[in-house]
C-alpha cells in the first residue's frame, strides 16, 4: 500500500480547484480554518466538521508502566492527548471505497 500526506499545500490547492479563489487566498482560508480548530482545541472545547468527525482533547491521568525490554517500571506522567472520532458518513466512505477496490494478496509470494 502506498502512503501518502495530505499537507497544507494540498487542501489549499483543492480550495483554489474547487472554490475559485486565488490561490494566496485559499491558502489563508486553510490556516485560518486550521488556527480556529486548533485554538478551540487548546481551550479545551470540541471541535465538529459534520460528515467528517470530531476532535476532542482529552485529560489522562499519572499512571505506572513498564518498559517492554527491561520491565522496569516507568512513571507515566499526566498529559493531556488529542482524540479523532470519525462520523458514520466518513466512516461508510471508507468502507465503500474500501468494498470496491480489487482484492491483494497478503503476505507476499506464493
Amino acid at each position: 500500500m502506498t502512503e501518502t500526506t495530505v499537507t497544507r499545500a494540498q487542501l489549499a490547492e483543492a480550495v483554489y480547484q474547487e472554490v475559485g479563489l486565488s490561490r494566496n487566498d485559499s491558502s489563508q482560508l486553510v490556516d485560518v480554518i486550521l488556527e480556529e480548530l486548533s485554538q478551540a482545541l487548546i481551550k479545551g472545547d470540541m471541535a465538529k466538521l459534520s460528515s467528517f468527525g470530531s476532535f476532542q482533547v482529552r485529560s489522562k491521568a499519572r499512571r505506572v508502566g513498564r518498559n517492554p525490554k527491561t520491565g522496569e517500571e516507568v512513571p507515566i506522567l499526566p498529559r493531556r492527548v488529542l482524540v479523532f472520532r470519525a462520523s458514520h458518513v466518513l466512516k461508510d466512505k471508507i468502507n465503500r471505497a474500501l468494498s470496491s477496490a480489487p482484492a491483494r494478496s497478503e503476505g507476499g509470494d506464493a
